[in-house]
């Protein structure tokens, strides 16, 4: 069978569908002039590469000759990788919750031949079960419904459409209603209302890390001495961290836990959780110099360096959760999904653990929760029978030097099974937050591998995925090809790295850069009122709708990003755009920010930075006698309201060009720090210790 017209994508995801019986299309002008000439509905299904259900949905129904026929003599069918098209799965995906009351992928919709949407949903099993109805059957209905009804679906359907555009368009409300204090003190109760004291974490099964939160709860914390919201985050993250969402044996977290416990994960992995969660790890290490949190940050930072580094520096975006299990590995067919199973990459036997441990192994079982019939709950496969998944259940049962060593003893018998698929595309967003959590992780730490690490990606970026002037940015690149115009949230995400990567190692350019990025997405993106359409005005003009980010999931909304690095550069820089843009975009969301915190809490921590007493801080001569020991007191906690600058002779003049103030400092032999709060500056500082003085008397006048 001769492979379908995926096969000439980049799309690691649509390449899993080329070999498809199914007559796949990718979205674009021929799939759409396609179904106007044929006048038939187009069936679109969006998904991902590591999606466990759309392996599933593949697998029973796309590779199946009988399926496809049907699909085929229907409907135009295009396939769509979510992680490439996130404003084409955004406005789609929101008319199948409309529809359906729920969503997730794989997403399938119909649309009509203008790329109206008018019936969806999101894995259908091939026959009937379960209560929903079997995917042929809906084909068939469908198809009907299009041949008999089709003046009341093209009516449907131009009401859903309006609908959802005047939903995901979020008309900015009136001026003048920016929130204040009291709502971040309503979004703490908020969140202890919610908060699962038991097991950690928001919510019940399946429970999400959502590192929004965590990173909310710390600033706040930080801010105003809050007890509660250190508790909820601090022990949250020590939950996922012993769970099975952790993997215990080569770092790195999983999607999220199928339990409300964190011991059952959903294998995948995803840049975005990891980044984010690293930089959660690394505010936590700076509010509690806890050992236990400090060797997860270690861990994902090795698992990200290992597992999904790219030879070029950049980051790649997933690892699967299927797998082909060992015992089959001598097929060598480990790029079908036919045999592979969930998790089979992560799980142990205790007779393996034994073999491999010796005499170990007991107290290793007893810390990590093995058992000789397993732990893990047998699925309705029975793929997990028999098998371990593990969590760091007592710690205290094996000293930690031990457990280290077994641990890397499993890590090298893991390395020789069938290794997860890789997702090996490197998005720009994602990698704009693994800048933030390296440059967050080296600013916990001290570790100059961490910053190098960022510092390599920052520069795979520039090169790979931006115009030579830096301004204008490309979504995504694999395989040497950069593609797709970049989205607000590479621009958002970007820019507020690019800041946390200046702030780790003080290079001018990356300021720079960051500066430029955070303007141009104002210009390119900016809505009336505040916040960021998805997509630039002209592009994207197949979509019926302009998307605003305004909600902070499992990614952050881009206009809550950038509003808290327009923030922080505004503080530097003092342009007046930059405060404007987030003052704007604070006042458009405070009202849902108010009544449901959860829904915004990255937009929160913009806030709270908003709301606070701003601090800058510029260390002239990194090099010189005390210049460390200023930057080691700015460093010694969670500082959310101080931006510290610092420049040495070599890169004084670079930064002067955006910072002209820095031209002004004299040159001498010895640091000095200078400190602004608000907007009133004081003398030179000479003396490290006078530094530490002022810095905790704000943050004494904060909590009080």
């Amino acid at each position: 069978m001769s492979p379908n017209r995926l096969a000439a994508e980049k799309s690691p995801y649509l390449l899993q569908h080329k070999d498809n019986p199914v007559e796949w299309r990718p979205w674009g002008a021929e799939a759409w002039k396609a179904a106007k000439d044929e006048d038939k509905p187009l069936l679109l299904s969006v998904g991902y590469s590591t999606c466990h259900w759309c392996h599933v949905m593949e697998r029973e129904s796309f590779s199946n000759q009988e399926v496809a026929a049907v699909m085929n003599k229907n409907f135009i069918c295009v396939k769509l990788d979510r992680e490439e098209r996130p404003d084409v799965d955004k406005v789609y995906m929101t008319a199948v919750q409309a529809m359906t009351g729920q969503g997730g992928w794989p997403l399938n919709v119909f649309l009509t031949p203008e790329l109206k949407p008018f019936f969806g949903g999101t894995y259908f099993p091939p026959s009937a079960r379960w209560g929903q109805p079997g995917w042929i059957q809906l084909l068939g209905r469908i198809a009907e419904l299009w041949s008999t009804r089709r003046k009341d679906i093209e009516s449907d359907a131009a009401r859903l459409t309006q609908d959802v555009s005047r939903h995901v368009s979020s008309a900015a409300p009136e001026r003048g209603k920016r929130p204040g204090m009291g709502v971040l003190q309503a979004a703490v109760a908020e969140f202890k209302a919610a908060y699962d004291s038991e097991n950690h974490g928001f919510g019940g099964a399946p429970k999400f890390p959502m590192p929004a939160n965590q990173r909310f709860l710390l600033r706040r914390h930080a801010r105003s001495g809050d007890a509660a919201a250190r508790a909820m985050a601090l022990d949250s993250l020590r939950a996922m961290s012993r769970g099975g969402l952790f993997d215990q044996v080569g770092g790195g977290f999983a999607r999220y836990s199928t339990d409300a416990e964190w011991r059952v994960p959903h294998f995948e992995k995803m840049l975005y959780d990891n980044a984010q969660l690293l930089e959660n790890l690394a505010d936590a290490v700076l509010v509690s110099r806890d050992s236990e949190l400090e060797r997860a940050l270690k861990r994902t930072v090795a698992y990200l360096q290992r597992d999904l580094r790219g030879a070029s520096g950049g980051f790649y975006s997933a690892e699967d959760a299927d797998s082909l299990p060992p015992e089959l590995a001598a097929t060598g067919n480990n790029d079908s999904h036919e045999e592979k199973e969930e998790g089979s990459f992560y799980l142990w036997t205790k007779q393996e653990i034994a073999q491999a441990l010796g005499p170990d192994a007991e107290t290793f079982c007893a810390r990590y929760g093995v058992k000789p019939d397993g732990n893990a709950p047998v699925d309705p496969h029975g793929e997990f029978e028999g098998k371990n998944i593990l969590f760091d259940k007592d710690p205290s049962a094996m000293a930690e030097d031990r457990a280290s060593l077994a641990l890397s003893k499993l890590l090298s018998i893991r390395s020789s099974r069938p290794r997860p698929s890789l997702d090996d595309k490197c998005l720009t967003s994602w990698n704009g937050l693994a800048l933030s959590g390296l440059s967050r992780a080296h600013v916990a730490t001290g570790n100059p591998e961490m910053l190098a690490l960022a510092t390599k990606a920052a520069e795979f970026l520039r090169k790979e995925c931006s115009t030579n002037d830096g301004k204008i940015l490309s979504h995504r690149w694999r395989d040497g090809q950069k593609a797709i115009s970049g989205f607000a949230d590479d621009y958002a995400f970007l820019a507020q790295g690019l800041l946390d990567l200046y702030e780790a190692g003080f290079d001018p350019r990356w300021l720079s850069w960051s500066l430029g990025l955070a303007e141009e997405a104002i210009v390119r993106f900016g809505a009336t009122g505040g916040g960021l359409f998805q997509t630039a005005q002209g592009e994207a003009a197949e979509l019926f709708a302009r998307a605003v980010e305004d909600h902070d999931g499992v990614e952050p909304a881009a206009s809550s990003v950038l509003a808290d690095a327009a923030l922080r550069l505004h503080e530097l820089t003092g342009r007046e755009s930059l405060r404007h843009f987030a003052d704007e975009t604070l006042e458009r969301f405070g009202a849902r920010a108010a009544e449901r915190a959860m829904s915004m809490p990255y937009l929160l921590s913009a806030l709270d930075r908003a709301l606070g007493k701003s601090q800058t801080l510029v260390i002239a001569g990194l090099d010189l006698p005390g210049g460390r020991e200023f930057l080691t007191i700015a460093r010694a906690k969670l500082r959310p309201d101080l931006i510290v600058a610092g420049f040495t002779a070599k890169t004084k003049k670079d930064l002067a060009k955006i910072l002209p103030v820095v031209a002004e400092m004299p040159d001498s032999t010895q640091a000095a720090a200078y400190l602004c709060v608000g907007r009133a500056c004081g003398l030179p500082l000479s003396e490290p210790a006078a530094l530490a003085a002022k810095l905790d008397a704000i943050a004494k006048e904060d909590v009080s």
